[in-house]
């Protein structure tokens, strides 16, 4: 009976969703290291303001998959589904750590320009949000959500808080901008940051941070409408109809986001209500085709370069950080002539030969694979790091 069970229904582990992390995490590490950022290809660039490019769905596919794994995590530490203490406090816990290693990262740059340029370090201009810092806000406080209300309440809370959203940031006024500023300086969001935080810890000491505190509260909607998929495909069978009703749902979701854009334009930045909607049917799209592929029809081998990086997401993204940091601040030569040991080795390995766009691109696909084996090495030991 239970081998039935294994088979007809979802395991406690998605092999597919690890397949989808590991996509997206491979994408995050792709644009986030180029040979030159004058010299990239424009899918793989953000969109200046508003519009989206493929490179800004990574990051929400990011907070989807986080919703997504939620419901098999949940069950295993919430026994007949009622939480207790230590899952509030493993939950805290668990986005302290994320929220520390997105800081960790902030100040690991702080230390190297002391180190390789005497700069003292200086933490009253220091940006406190950033990727991780985000990831851990929105997974806290949904994890909280999740617990607390039942899937109904997750649904209508959701529509509150996108609707909420639009209106607070089309209707309320900002002082010197006025109300339905949507402009990187005038838009509310920024606004409230500015007053929270202070224009000194936003992003590059700007007026707005992209991953700011305000713009999260949409993001954690991108969480619940993962963790609304993932449950509801806890309760189906293996079967391509699982993987067609992913489509439908996906293709419903990009026509409510390309509609909604009309009125409150579809923008990463911002995180805007339609920006929610646009990615989560992306992530639909993407999700089906991985679910077919990895779990339906069971090509393990296809997935399994992706899974070797979906399953140590974090530590690729921590570890690619420090390292490309430490490229861009060791100089090569010296005066006029020094270069960073990263613009070094894209001259010197890249771009002598293959041009400055292809010799930036592969360079990044370079770093890529190199990480890949990284991992490799880390998956057959089985070293997995958890958060």
């Amino acid at each position: 009976m239970s081998t039935v069970i294994k088979n007809s229904f979802q395991s406690q582990r998605l092999v597919s969703l690890d397949v989808f992390r590991g996509i997206a995490i491979a994408s995050m590490i792709l644009v986030n290291n180029p040979g030159s950022w004058s010299y990239i290809y424009p899918p793989l660039k953000h969109a200046e303001w508003h519009g989206c490019t493929p490179t800004d769905l990574v990051f929400p596919f990011f907070l989807f998959i986080v919703g997504v794994a939620m419901p098999f995590s949940v069950a295993k530490y919430t026994p007949e589904n009622r939480p207790t203490r230590q899952v509030y406090l493993r939950i805290i816990r668990r986005g302290l750590v994320l929220f520390a290693l997105g800081l960790f990262l902030t100040l690991f740059t702080f230390f190297l320009d002391f180190i390789f340029k005497g700069i003292p370090i200086d933490l009253s201009n220091m940006r406190i949000m950033g990727v991780l810092q985000r990831i851990s806000l929105a997974y806290v406080i949904s994890a909280v959500l999740v617990l607390q209300l039942s899937q109904l309440s997750l649904w209508i809370l959701s529509g509150i808080l996108l609707l909420g959203y639009w209106g607070v940031m089309q209707l309320i006024p900002v002082p010197g901008f006025g109300g339905g500023n949507l402009s990187p300086e005038g838009n509310f969001a920024g606004y409230i940051d500015r007053i929270i935080l202070g224009s000194q810890h936003l992003y590059q000491g700007g007026s707005f941070d992209p991953e700011g505190l305000f713009s999260t509260i949409p993001a954690v909607v991108t969480v619940l409408i993962g963790y609304l998929t993932g449950s509801w495909l806890q309760k189906q069978q293996v079967k391509s109809r699982t993987s067609v009703n992913l489509v439908i749902w996906g293709l419903v979701c990009l026509i409510i986001g390309i509609f909604w854009g009309f009125v409150f334009p579809i923008n990463k930045p911002l995180w805007t209500s339609s920006y929610v909607i646009y990615t989560a049917g992306w992530a639909l799209l993407v999700l089906a085709l991985c679910y077919e592929v990895v779990e339906v029809r069971g090509l393990k081998k296809w997935g399994f370069p992706w899974q070797v990086m979906g399953v140590n997401a974090i530590f690729l993204f921590i570890g690619s950080g420090v390292v490309g940091r430490i490229l861009v601040k060791i100089s090569v030569g010296s005066g006029e002539d020094a270069l960073s040991l990263k613009t070094w080795i894209y001259k010197n390995s890249f771009s002598s030969w293959a041009g400055n766009m292809n010799g930036s691109l592969l360079f990044a696909i370079a770093n890529l694979l190199l990480w890949w084996l990284v991992l490799y090495v880390m998956y057959r030991r089985r070293w997995f790091l958890k958060i």
